[in-house]
């Protein structure tokens, strides 16, 4: 177990210095490793948008949770 954690760790070490990763930024990083240059700031959300999103969310959860209750699953 230790030696299979061990080469991944020691794989992901590596594949993240030959792609060049190892440099240190604060901007977002996409999928591909490349960093993107569109002016792209992390804002905080408001409370009542936060709250906005919880309530979405529940109200999803329900409406799922009400047609499996429908279809008898």
């Amino acid at each position: 177990m230790k030696k299979t954690t061990f080469a991944l760790a020691a794989a992901t070490l590596l594949s993240s210095l030959t792609l060049g990763v190892g440099n240190v930024s604060a901007a977002p990083m996409s999928v591909n490793g490349l960093q993107s240059n569109a002016g792209i700031t992390q804002v905080r959300m408001m409370h009542g948008d936060r709250m906005m999103m919880k309530k979405r969310m529940m109200h999803k959860k329900m409406m799922r949770r009400r047609m499996m209750m429908k279809h008898g699953m």
